[in-house]
Formats: structure tokens, C-alpha cells, sequence
């Protein structure tokens, strides 16, 4: 029996050939240089810090150079996927503004592009077609190996400490005849399909790593599978090379746990004659945990999920900031040098990317969050306070909403200046913040006053001032002044550095008579600018507020 005719008895409705697939799938129309990249997940699970920096930069390798950005459903361990993970990477996807360029979703049937289907599961016509012409190339085979045999020879290599895998005297079925092959097929006996390899583990190749550079890596020796006995989808391995072949990525972006795939990937690109694509394997997101750096873990770090990043309520800038930041060394000073630009106008080079690890700080994004809803307008900020709370306060949102021109006055204060108030570094702070300035959330509040002053001290203070001195309609500098006749009328020093040279001689100082003030209005010690405060209160409210004291 010729391979010819093994093929045709194991893929008897595959008419087309790998030649039909090149002409269905061109190379693209692209200007030179620009550069085709992907998303590729596996819904076997959901998008964590680490595949949103990836796909980071295959969004900002694809803009940048005027290349394409697109999206690929892996689909075919189905036996592992996990309800609502699709959907939730598109979430992901559409929430940080990361739109590919082609896609295809299974949920709404909506796609785009001429290069799919983008879902593996539908490509299965041309995996076949693919693994037909091996077979009849001779460079590929049905294995009838049992569970019980491939974990008995996995027994005896752990044993004898070689190599896992099916290769040399434990892959027998690629020394039977076709004949023996077609009668076993014929009989029913479940078989994968398996790569005839023709790699010599005592034998290295070159590779260059577009991070880690050159290197010299074992040729793979191992018969892996490439179709899978129960739904004869082929896979990953096998999938990836047709895909991103006929698809015409030109560069991969996946972690770098994948480094050890890189001869088996290599030898399938090399038995087909197939250009392959660069690779980045970008680096081990590690943490700081005391003293120690370590590996950042789904099961130990919240911040590991991507949805953590939406519960908080940072802002999505933010988020891509941070991980800009440690993809590549570069980029901080590029952003200092380019505050207005579009993080994909960045030219990424993944030479400056650590290939050692690239260290995450929830410290340095809460800088950059802080630094970036600092130059917001109110308004803005009020519009992102909005969405956020539909979701994570309700409660609060109603609020907001009830009073909003006032509350976006409260997110005013200490905001369009030179040097503005940076508060909040996520959008779940901000009611910690502000909650005081709400009549319905001051309820059975606890007063932080300084424990120097007896609560007689603090009643004359309160009384004296809002009975005899308080005006609404006062500006600033008589406010102010009002506050200093309060201070000398009750023997509190208005003149720090004289206070600090004769504490004994006054009662305090005038920052304690505003410090009183402020902890009888609003609970807190430090809180922004007092005066705005009192105003946006109102004296009736305020005089509401001193009678609970």
C-alpha cells in the first residue's frame, strides 16, 4: 500500500492540497517592514499580567510599523476550556481599547478579515490537509500506542532517567508497514497521528531569539502528535505551525516558558519549507514579597488577574503604562519625552527587554495612576467615577449621581493648579476620600482630634468660630484672617516659627485651630483645601455637622 493511498483512507474527503491553501492565503499587501503579530489564547483558562503584556506588544509591533494586529481563538483542547473565557478576553480586549485589526467571535458570529476563520476549531479542513500531505511524504504516521503503553514507557525513562517522549525504540508504530496500519484503521483501533521526526537529539541548530539572541538548541527527535485520536483536531503544536503560516505572522510574542518548544516548532517550519516567524519570548513578570523577588502567581497574587485592574478602578492608561514600562527599559523616558503621544507610537525594541525578568510594582502603578487622574479635568474624572460604580458600588453611584455638579466640584478642589492634589491612585479610593462630604455617609462617625485638646477645648474652638466668625461669603484672605483673631483671641500662636520657640507660653498654634475646624467637619486631620471645603458644604450643613460632636 503507497502512503497515497494510507492518506486517502484516513482523510478520504480531503480533495485540496497545502499548494490550494498558499493561493487561498497570499502573502499580504503590506509596505515593507510592517509587521504581522497575533493573540493567540487558549481558553483554557483567563487573561492574566502576562498575556496582557504580550499582547501588549503585539498591538504596539502591529500600529507601530503599520502591520496587523489579529485575533486567534485556540480552541482545540477542548476537554480543558473554561466557561466564559472567551468572552472574557474579548472583555479584556475591548476595555483596554485593543482592537484587532481581524477576528472572529463565536458568540456573535461577527468577524472580520480575509484570513480565517479565526477560531481552530473551524479550521479543521485544513489541518487535515495539511497532515494528509505529510502522510503521503512519508514524514508522518498513525501510532496505535495505548494510555498503558505511552505511561509504562513514560515509567521506564523516568526510571532510567532519559528523556520523556516517544522517540527511538518506544515510538514502534512508525516502523509498521501501511498495510498494518490500514488493517488496524479498518479494525477500529484508535490511533493519533504522529510526526515521523528526523531530528538527532546529539545534533544543535541555530536559533536567534529576538530577547534572548542567538543560541544553539538540541535538534527534536520526538514523534509528537499532531492529530488527536478523540476529535481529530490537531494539536497545538501542529496548529500553530499552519496557522501563523498561512495566516503570515511575522513575528510571535508569547512567555517565555515556551522556550522549550522551540526545536519541535523549528522542525515543523523545516519539514513543511516554511519561513518562520521571529520570536519574543518575553520574560517571568516577578514581584517583590519582602525581601524576596519571586515568580508573580495566579493563586497568591490578586494582581495577577486582569480582573483585578477593573475592580479597583484603575484607569486603563495607567494599566498600560505600567506594563509599557517594564517591556521594554526604554519607554519611561520616551513617554517623559513624549507626555501627549499614543503608547503605540512607541517603537518597541525587544532587545531592551529583560530577559532575566521584568519586575512589576503595584507601587509604580499607583504613581503613574495617580500622576494621570491628577491632570484630568473634574468632569472627567466624575465620568470615569460614573462608570466604575455602575458596576463595583451602586450605593455610591446613586449618590454621585443625585449630586452631581456637586461632586464634581468636590473632585475639583486642589485640581486645576500647578501643582495638583494626588489623592487616589485607583477609582475605589476615591470614596475613602471624599465619603465626609455627604450628608447621607456621615453617620456614626469617629473624630481623629488631636488628643492634646480636651473636648472642652475643641467645643470653644467650634462654637467661637462658626457663632462669631464664620462668613460664607468671605474670600480666601478673610477667611483666613478671621481665622488668625480666632487664634490670638483664644491664645493660640499665629506665628509657627514662634510657637516652636515658646510652646509653653499658648494654648497651640493656629494649624490647631484649623486642625480642629477641619476634624469637626469632616472627621479627618488632612483633607484638601479647608476653606473650599467649608464653602461647598454650606454654613447650614456645616452647622448640622457641629452639633453631633
Amino acid at each position: 500500500m503507497t502512503n497515497q493511498e494510507l492518506a486517502d483512507l484516513i482523510f478520504p474527503n480531503i480533495t485540496k492540497t497545502v499548494a490550494d491553501y498558499e493561493k487561498m492565503y497570499p502573502l499580504r499587501n503590506l509596505k515593507e517592514g510592517a509587521k504581522v503579530t497575533r493573540y493567540a489564547p487558549s481558553p483554557t483558562g483567563f487573561m492574566h499580567i502576562g498575556n496582557f503584556m504580550s499582547v501588549t506588544i503585539d498591538y504596539v509591533l502591529a500600529k507601530n510599523s503599520g502591520g496587523v494586529f489579529y485575533l486567534r481563538n485556540e480552541d482545540t483542547d477542548q476537554a480543558r476550556e473554561v466557561e466564559g473565557a472567551v468572552e472574557f478576553i474579548r472583555h479584556i480586549l475591548e476595555y483596554y481599547d485593543i482592537n484587532p485589526d481581524e477576528y472572529e467571535y463565536r458568540d456573535t458570529k461577527e468577524s472580520k478579515g480575509n484570513y480565517g476563520p479565526y477560531i481552530q476549531s473551524e479550521r479543521k479542513e485544513i489541518y487535515h490537509t495539511f497532515i494528509k500531505h505529510l502522510i503521503i511524504e512519508g514524514k508522518a504516521y498513525p501510532c496505535f500506542l495505548t494510555q498503558e503503553e505511552m505511561d509504562a514507557a513514560r515509567e521506564a525513562q523516568t526510571k532510567d532517567k532519559r528523556r520523556i517522549g516517544i522517540y527511538g525504540k518506544y515510538a514502534k508504530y512508525r516502523y509498521i508497514s501501511n498495510e498494518e496500519a490500514a488493517k488496524r484503521i479498518k479494525n477500529g483501533e484508535k490511533y493519533t497521528i504522529r510526526l515521523r521526526s528526523n531530528g538527532n537529539f546529539n545534533h544543535k541548530f541555530k536559533f536567534t531569539d529576538l530577547v534572548n539572541g542567538d543560541m544553539e538548541l538540541p535538534e527534536n527527535d520526538i514523534d509528537i502528535p499532531i492529530m488527536k485520536s478523540s476529535n481529530q483536531l490537531p494539536t497545538y503544536h501542529f496548529a500553530h505551525l499552519v496557522d501563523d503560516h498561512l495566516m503570515r505572522t511575522t513575528h510571535v510574542v508569547r512567555g517565555q516558558e515556551w522556550m522549550s518548544s522551540i526545536p519541535l516548532h523549528y522542525e515543523l517550519f523545516k519539514t513543511f519549507g516554511f519561513k518562520m516567524p521571529k520570536y519574543i519570548h518575553t520574560p517571568l513578570i516577578l514581584k517583590k514579597d519582602g525581601d524576596k523577588i519571586r515568580k508573580i502567581s495566579k493563586r497568591l497574587d490578586p494582581e495577577a488577574r486582569m480582573t483585578y485592574y477593573e475592580e479597583k478602578g484603575y484607569p486603563v492608561y495607567a494599566v498600560i503604562e505600567a506594563v509599557m514600562t517594564i517591556a521594554n527599559s526604554n519607554y519611561e523616558v520616551w513617554r517623559e519625552n513624549h507626555p501627549d503621544a499614543k503608547f503605540y507610537e512607541f517603537e518597541f525594541s525587544p532587545k531592551k527587554m529583560s530577559s532575566s525578568g521584568a519586575l512589576f510594582d503595584l507601587d509604580k502603578l499607583d504613581n503613574i495612576s495617580k500622576n494621570y487622574l491628577s491632570r484630568l479635568k473634574a468632569k472627567e474624572v466624575y465620568d470615569l467615577l460614573d462608570k466604575w460604580s455602575k458596576t463595583y458600588d451602586l450605593e455610591f453611584n446613586k449618590l454621585i449621581n443625585k449630586y452631581q455638579d456637586y461632586t464634581i466640584n468636590v473632585l475639583n478642589i486642589e485640581r486645576e493648579q500647578k501643582k495638583p492634589r494626588k489623592d487616589y491612585a485607583s477609582l475605589s479610593e476615591v470614596k475613602s476620600q471624599i465619603w465626609y462630604m455627604y450628608d447621607e455617609l456621615f453617620k456614626d462617625v469617629t473624630y481623629d482630634f488631636d488628643k492634646r485638646f480636651t473636648s472642652n477645648d475643641i467645643k470653644v474652638v467650634v462654637d467661637e468660630y462658626f457663632n462669631n466668625y464664620y462668613d460664607e461669603a468671605d474670600d480666601k484672605d478673610t477667611w483666613f484672617k478671621k481665622m488668625q483673631d480666632l487664634a490670638t483671641k483664644l491664645n493660640y500662636c499665629i506665628n509657627m516659627k514662634e510657637y516652636k520657640e515658646n510652646p509653653d507660653k499658648f494654648k497651640g498654634s493656629i494649624a490647631d485651630i484649623s486642625n480642629i475646624i477641619r476634624v469637626a467637619i469632616t472627621t479627618k486631620n488632612q483633607t484638601p483645601d479647608l476653606y473650599i471645603i467649608l464653602k461647598l458644604l454650606g454654613k447650614e450643613r456645616i452647622l448640622k455637622r457641629i452639633n453631633l460632636i
